[in-house]
């Protein structure tokens, strides 16, 4: 596969450096940073020698807590240099789940920042670890956390809290290694090699530990990019969390092979996103629907210049056609793709092209993307099922991750004797390989028999000029084995009766799928990388609708 990058992330970092030495790689529009490729590069080797100084070695796994800040970015690349892994963390998580990642992923540091909205990094870290406080940096030991040596604070008080080390420390620790032992490590540290860590959200059971390697990522970064026609004079706004595939593959891998300028966003707010699209010109930005409904339904909208944006990417859950074309309208990026994966893969495996046409970019979540098998299968037998057909969509390549950290059965769950990564999706692929996502196979609602599908009643529902946002669930019945659904965010200054939802469905869609049940809410459960939490809706309806008997039945 000759157009393939058999590279390390290293060092294609290190060819953009020279290459374009002097061009802005970085700028944050909230705080002082701001970087050129040459100085981006060197700054991260001189973290990985910090790092190197602290007692971190290749293969050693290194975890980071924190939101989109230059630290986050500059721990990444430095773990790069030296063969570390770096091991995500979600921004949202409390102390039960950080003690479980720190443990299942054997992380021997920790670089965080001060806090998350409410969530009191510094606090949770001492409340895990109350000897930490009374330990010097890089000798922690713990029982409970056999790895954990160092814990780096990189937030904004001048003195680190006790038992940790500042993040500017590193950089004169740096000074103590040896420009020839650093080359060393640098050159050995090969593109099949592990270098992050993506836990999964962990929807079911405990979160995974997805392996990735730099040719996983480099390549998958490459690809995405040449859907999007991404070149050295495109600009990035990055506002999607770093932590998350999303972030780091579709934005920051883009970039990178791309040498495309990154302007971050350290954490989601309409304001703040629009103000780094206008301010510092950008052509193009992630993000999730709910993202981007923020962005079109805030008052000040109008008033906002878009004239230079072009393309992005609109993925993380369903993309509602009617959204896509307000973007596509209003924000002028006439050239937005979208792209489908998973973590498992790297994480995209299907994506529409800026050449197809705006109906296949609405409606569909493009072709299979260079050197990716896709097909879908039925789920109960294996068996390869044609086109228009529902069934389960699996993909193979050189995108699929090395398996689950020290989980050796569940990663055979997922990837079957042949190399075939199954997704759990359910998908129809049409005459031209271009595929639709219908829903996850454990979403898929089977009323009295009839199996339905929420995406297609939510599409409907998008419609509605009053609703801004939709989400379809099933709830348990005694009667029909699960009933339909329909929790709605109503726009400002609307209103809609529960009867008036379900005559709009039932005047135009056949009447099985007519909502039993309509919610009006303000807003849908997610995780920190903004998917919505449909079992955690699920979870609210059977409490709100006082439907435990059915429940119970379901689940004897």
């Amino acid at each position: 596969m000759d157009d393939m990058m058999n590279i390390t992330v290293s060092k294609l970092l290190e060819r953009v450096a020279k290459k374009y030495p002097d061009d802005e790689a970085i700028k944050f529009t909230d705080r002082d940073y701001r970087r050129t490729w040459k100085e981006f590069n060197e700054e991260a080797e001189t973290i990985a020698k910090g790092f190197l100084a602290m007692g971190i070695q290749k293969g050693d796994h290194v975890a980071i807590w924190a939101t989109n800040v230059p630290e986050w970015m500059l721990t990444f690349f430095a773990c790069t240099k030296i063969g570390a892994v770096l091991v995500t963390v979600n921004t949202a998580y409390k102390v039960f789940e950080l003690e479980y990642l720190l443990r299942q992923s054997d992380a021997k540091m920790l670089v965080m920042i001060d806090n998350f909205k409410k969530n009191d990094y510094v606090e949770i870290v001492n409340e895990l670890c109350p000897t930490l406080k009374d330990a010097n940096p890089g000798e922690y030991n713990n029982p409970m956390l056999p790895y954990l040596k160092t814990v780096v604070y990189a937030g904004n008080r001048p003195d680190a809290p006790a038992g940790m080390l500042h993040w500017k420390k590193l950089y004169q620790k740096a000074q103590k290694i040896d420009d020839g032992d650093f080359r060393m490590i640098y050159d050995s540290v090969d593109p099949q090699d592990i270098c992050n860590m993506q836990y999964t959200s962990g929807t079911t059971g405990f979160p995974k530990g997805v392996m990735l390697t730099h040719y996983n990522i480099v390549n998958n970064g490459k690809a995405i990019g040449d859907c999007m026609k991404f070149t050295h004079e495109d600009k990035l706004c990055i506002v999607v969390p770093f932590f998350h595939c999303f972030g780091m593959v579709l934005a920051m891998m883009a970039c990178l092979t791309h040498s495309t300028a990154m302007v971050p966003v350290d954490v989601y707010s309409p304001v703040k996103v629009m103000d780094a699209l206008q301010n510092e010109r950008c052509t193009a930005v992630h993000g999730v629907p709910t993202m981007f409904i923020g962005m079109l339904e805030h008052p000040d909208f109008d008033k906002y210049d878009f004239s230079h944006m072009r393309t992005g990417i609109m993925a993380g859950s369903p993309c509602p056609i009617k959204v896509m074309e307000q973007v596509v309208e209003k924000m002028n990026m006439r050239e937005i793709t979208i792209t489908y994966g998973q973590t498992e893969a790297s994480p995209a495996t299907t994506m529409t092209n800026t050449d197809d046409s705006l109906e296949l970019r609405v409606s569909t979540v493009g072709r299979a993307m260079p050197h990716v098998e896709t097909k879908i299968i039925d789920p109960e037998t294996g068996e390869t099922l044609g086109a228009g057909q529902t069934g389960e969509f699996c993909s193979r390549g050189y995108n699929t991750m090395k398996g689950y950290y020290k989980m050796e059965e569940a990663t055979r769950q997922v990837i079957d004797k042949d190399g075939w990564l199954h997704s759990g999706d359910l998908a129809t692929v049409d005459e031209k390989g271009y595929y639709k996502i219908t829903g996850r196979i454990k979403d898929m609602i089977i009323r009295g028999g009839e199996n339905i599908y929420p995406k297609e009643i939510e599409e409907f529902l998008y419609t509605n000029p009053s609703i801004s946002d939709v989400q379809v669930i099933g709830v348990p019945s005694k009667r029909y084995g699960e009933e339909i659904m329909a929790c709605v965010i109503l726009k400002e200054g609307c209103t809609l009766t529960e009867e008036e939802v379900k005559d709009f469905v039932r005047s135009s869609m056949a009447r099985h799928k007519v909502p039993s049940f309509v919610a009006f809410v303000d807003e849908f459960p997610m995780n920190a990388a903004g998917k919505i939490q449909k079992f955690k809706l699920r979870e609210w309806a059977v409490e709100h609708l006082n439907l435990q008997e059915a429940a119970s039945i379901e689940t004897a």
